[in-house]
């Protein structure tokens, strides 16, 4: 039986947290801690037990994430100052020809986002794109889009991208999983969004790139597309490897103990991207020229953004644990369950809402995290809680639009007013999210 009471504090709660970010304009790992707080005041939680259930949420929450992003951070940055990123996308032009260009820039957008901040990352690869459109006098949008949605699908699906990896932590997910069916929904979610969309929406809008170039760093040599797609893939490949022989699909392939023992150390994913960032600081810097007191500035700066998304992620932590502390969490799941609502549903509203009321897709993934996860059975498989880590990703990607830093990124690097924003960027996402969510439905159809 539902507690209005319980439900009542927490819609206070969710609305305290957007009014502070939206009006106020409070940072949101400030709103974070002070919606939590109301929540545990109005349920009637002791003023100690209140503080305790803070501490326990941050503390449990950072144990992971902090180690993850902070060397996802670093190594993105060696990877962006190196030229890597630029080299890896000419390479995939080149191969992929003009006709299919939009192919090679989801494509390029989906790896370089793995180890780069989206906003880093476009900024990147932007010249290309300019550089595209005067060579083929097509429209911006035909290059830019695909572009965008290669980098939407890694930002919002593929760890180590700090959104997944803050929701898969929340929810106790598997990060192999969480990677592999980040693959499958979001690869036919942006070739619709991306070359699909870009061909339609670059026939209705004209947009002409600007006569400027912005070069890379030019302090070092343009590593080789080779190393640099084996670096950006050695991590996963470990992560992978570990759920892969961890799980009982190759049971019968009767793998020594001593190899299993070996991958579950390697692909862990502390151990895999540490290794990753010793690979990076190696080839991608010190034997192509970047003297070690370059590096060590990199990778202190790149400390600076992995900062705010770990305080903003140990916020949502605490919120998580307020709503498990209350009884709310219990509450809901027993109602949920007798209701046979289904949960990949209720966690694509849940991030979907937040997302559009808001703007950020990473607040919106935590806080809606914060919401799910005590409503989650305890005998969720780790398939299932994977694809509702994908199902939030999905619901926090759609309809950017003006209250969100990317819908006025893209309209500023892409030389678009509001309505042409709204018509290209705003529709891109929300293409991306409805096909990401009906994928991952279908997916639950099959796999327990």
């Amino acid at each position: 039986m539902l507690d209005y009471n319980l439900i009542f504090a927490v819609v206070c709660g969710i609305s305290l947290l957007l009014v502070l970010i939206l009006i106020f304009k409070i940072q949101a790992f400030i709103s974070l801690l002070i919606s939590s707080i109301l929540v545990g005041v109005m349920t009637g939680m002791p003023s100690n037990e209140i503080l305790t259930t803070m501490q326990d949420g941050m503390g449990s929450t950072l144990g992971f994430v902090a180690l993850v992003v902070g060397l996802g951070g670093m190594f993105g940055a060696i990877l962006e100052h190196s030229g890597g990123a630029e080299a890896l996308a000419k390479f995939l032009l080149k191969r992929f020809g003009e006709k299919r260009a939009g192919y090679a820039m989801v494509l390029t957008g989906f790896i370089v986002a793995i180890p780069v901040f989206f906003d880093v990352a476009f900024i990147i690869l932007i010249p290309l794109v300019y550089a595209l459109q005067r060579k083929t006098k097509k429209s911006l949008l035909l290059y830019a889009i695909p572009l965008l949605a290669g980098l939407a699908l890694t930002h919002t699906f593929i760890p180590p991208t700090p959104g997944p990896i803050a929701v898969a932590d929340i929810l106790g997910a598997n990060l192999g999983y969480v990677i592999l069916f980040g693959l499958i929904v979001g690869i036919p979610s942006a070739l619709i969004s991306g070359p699909l969309f870009g061909k339609f929406i670059a026939g209705k809008i004209y947009i002409q790139a600007p006569l400027m170039e912005t070069p890379h760093d030019q302090e070092v040599k343009t590593p080789s597309v080779s190393l640099v797609i084996g670096i950006i893939c050695f991590p996963i490949f470990l992560i992978l490897s570990n759920t892969l022989l961890s799980s009982p699909l190759l049971d019968s392939w009767n793998i020594p103990n001593a190899v299993i023992k070996t991958f579950k150390m390697l692909g862990h994913p502390f151990v895999a991207l540490l290794l990753a960032n010793l690979l990076v600081w190696y080839l991608l810097g010190i034997r192509i020229g970047t003297s070690k007191s370059k590096l060590l500035e990199i990778t202190t700066k790149s400390m600076g953004p992995a900062g705010i998304i770990i305080l903003l992620t140990g916020a949502g932590g605490v919120f998580k644990q307020m709503l498990i502390n209350t009884g709310t969490g219990e509450m809901l799941a027993t109602y949920f369950s007798e209701e046979g609502i289904n949960l990949i549903i209720f966690a694509f509203i849940s991030a979907a809402t937040v997302r559009i009321l808001q703007g950020s897709s990473t607040v919106a993934m935590i806080t809606a995290a914060g919401i799910v996860a005590p409503i989650m059975p305890q005998t969720l498989s780790e398939p299932r809680s994977a694809m509702i880590v994908i199902s939030i990703a999905a619901g926090a990607s759609i309809f950017s639009h003006v209250n969100d830093s990317g819908f006025w990124l893209v309209s500023k690097y892409l030389y678009l007013n509001e309505k042409q924003t709204f018509a290209s960027w705003s529709s891109m996402t929300t293409i991306l999210a409805v096909v990401a969510l009906i994928s991952v439905y279908i997916l639950s159809l099959f796999i327990p």
